[in-house]
């Protein structure tokens, strides 16, 4: 007999083609609905993998990240997951939004990791988001019974990235790189990372930053020598999202009447930053293209700059830099590990339930905000701006120049929550709003006003493609 969770009329169902096939199968289940307390060990993952021998439907618990390497000698086949709009086909004929972990629900082979029969309850997807179910392991046994068996997932318990100690980057960098260097030459970090040289333009910006007596006309000139920075600047100001009155016809102009001197500054610093690596070819499927997540980032933080008590607000240009440079160490990883950067991206794909930081714990040994801050502190950038990409994912962060990280921190949970990035959807500690000052009201009030100019943002994100 199926039990059903009690639930209000108004309380969302699963898909009703899921729930009889668990009628016609006789498994018995309950619905119940997605909150932060569940076990990782009895939620279910379900990915698709496919190579040119065919599809293969993968099983694996919360609790373990799937290593693809692994799964190639398990397998002798190079699987990766299936191009996004294939599954969304697949899906869209059972009217479901989400892959449920049913091998019967599919025609493909399906293979499943052993500790996931341990817990004595699982949870599945149910194909609506939100919406859950709950199969006591024995009758889920009974859904495995063509399925193989085999040990193939790492348990985060064992991957530990390095969230907390910042005086361990140099040495854990230095290891990765070695690790990944074929002559294994010892040689100090800066020799083995082939980076290059902080750009003139962004050299002569710094500089400006920390001068208290500069003024518009210096940046301009500055701007001005660099033809591809100038059209930039004058096509940002001119963009509908600032809904600047008249034509814009000069980067003065654009300072003056519509972006404002620290804007620019910061704006400018991040351009010249960012072209300083070029974007991987190669990216997970799925995922927001770098410069929409960056601008999208910066835009969310200066909304929620403003909404901070004046009193707490740090430097707003400095947090809108933070924002647009947040991801930066993503680019140095495709940069400084371009043979095993793809290899990232195709972990990244079929560990949608991870954070990215233990994919690249367990295959480099560092992370992208490790390395990435790395780089501020090498290029002499501002020590708030290092802090904000070092410990952008820790709610907690108290420590010097704590708002910056804090900021970056919850402009991503809340982009993220609204599908907007890369990694699972968080809750948002209230400490979190606590230490900035900002209620959980000012901070959607923010990102509503991101969303609504969305169309504008890409706009802006696409003058970073040219």
């Amino acid at each position: 007999m199926t039990e059903v969770a009690l639930a209000t009329d108004t309380s969302p169902q699963p898909p009703t083609v899921i729930l009889q096939l668990l009628d016609k199968l006789s498994v018995p289940y309950q619905v119940c609905y997605e909150q932060p307390k569940l076990a990782l060990a009895q939620r279910v993952q379900a990915v698709l993998l496919d190579d040119a021998i065919g599809a293969l439907l993968v099983l694996y618990p919360h609790s373990q990240l799937l290593d693809l390497n692994r799964l190639a000698e398990l397998t002798g086949r190079k699987l990766a997951a299936v191009k996004p709009e294939r599954q969304e086909r697949m899906l869209a004929k059972h009217s479901l939004t989400l892959l449920p972990a049913l091998p019967p629900l599919t025609s493909s082979p399906c293979l499943y990791d052993e500790q996931l029969l341990l817990a004595p309850t699982l949870v599945i997807e149910s194909g609506q988001a939100g919406v859950l179910l709950e199969i006591p392991r024995d009758a889920y046994k009974t859904l495995l019974g063509k399925a193989s068996a085999a040990r193939f997932g790492e348990p985060l318990s064992g991957i530990r990235p390095n969230l907390d100690r910042p005086d361990d980057d140099r040495a854990e960098i230095t290891q990765a790189v070695q690790a990944f260097t074929a002559r294994r030459i010892q040689q100090r970090l800066e020799e083995t990372i082939e980076i290059p040289p902080l750009p003139e333009t962004a050299q002569k910006i710094i500089k400006l930053r920390v001068d208290p007596d500069a003024t518009v006309d210096d940046i301009t000139g500055v701007v001005e020598t660099d033809p591809a920075l100038a059209a930039q600047v004058v096509s940002w100001a001119a963009s509908p999202y600032y809904a600047a009155p008249g034509k814009i016809r000069s980067v003065e102009d654009a300072i003056v009447r519509v972006l404002g001197f620290d804007l620019v500054i910061n704006l400018a610093l991040g351009l010249a930053l960012g072209k300083t690596l070029a974007l991987p070819k190669d990216q997970p499927q799925q995922a927001t293209p770098y410069w929409h997540q960056a601008i999208y980032t910066a835009a969310v933080i200066e909304g929620l700059t403003r909404a901070m008590p004046r009193a707490q607000r740090p430097e707003a240009g400095l947090t809108y830099l933070a924002g647009l440079l947040h991801n930066f160490g993503y680019l140095v990883l495709a940069h400084v590990f371009p043979p095993h950067f793809s290899l990232i991206c195709r972990h990244l794909e079929v560990n949608p339930h991870l954070d990215h930081s233990y994919i690249e714990q367990h295959l480099l040994g560092i992370t992208r905000e490790q390395i990435g801050s790395w780089l501020m502190r090498f290029w002499d950038m501002p020590d708030e701006l290092a802090t904000a990409l070092r410990f952008q994912h820790d709610p907690d962060y108290e420590g010097a120049h704590s708002a910056y990280p804090n900021l970056v921190c919850l402009a991503v949970r809340l982009l993220r929550n609204r599908g907007i990035g890369s990694g699972p959807q968080t809750e948002i500690p209230q400490a979190l709003f606590d230490r900035l000052g900002i209620s959980r009201e000012k901070a959607n009030d923010a990102i509503n006003k991101v969303l609504e100019a969305e169309t504008a943002l890409r706009e802006l994100a696409s003058q970073f493609h040219a």
